[in-house]
């Protein structure tokens, strides 16, 4: 998962609503120090801080989250690995189409070999 996704859905599963500006990634402490955390509207004017106005928004807090998100995305791997491997919808409707119209169930057979074996490619952990 691409580091600034991790980021900002760690920084939005501790704190939802959450709005911030910062050019660049947040890998470090000194980044997110330096991020500036909106505050409020003047007007049609934004108010903003690098004072984080958050207590529950810490780095320590925002690492950890972004670990947990990561590990959790790792855990669905074989997943977005089968779901890429499968044959394709299309493929299934005609083969169970002739086979249940036509009664030739050659391609049923073939996509269910394949369908099989993208699940033993890909198991679950």
């Amino acid at each position: 998962m691409e580091h600034n996704q991790k980021f900002i859905k760690a920084v939005t599963n501790i704190k939802p609503n959450t709005e911030y500006t910062f050019n660049g990634e947040i890998t470090t402490e000194e980044h997110f120090n330096a991020i500036r955390w909106k505050t409020g509207v003047d007007g049609n004017t934004s108010i903003s801080t690098t004072v984080n106005p958050h207590p529950e928004l810490t780095w320590s807090a925002v690492s950890a989250e972004m670990d947990r998100i990561q590990a959790e995305y790792d855990t669905q791997d074989y997943a977005r690995n089968r779901e890429i491997a499968y044959p394709q919808l299309k493929e299934f409707a005609e083969a169970y189409t002739e086979k249940e119209i036509g009664g030739d169930s050659t391609k049923w057979d073939a996509y269910v070999i394949k369908y099989n074996q993208v699940r033993s490619d890909n198991q679950k952990p």
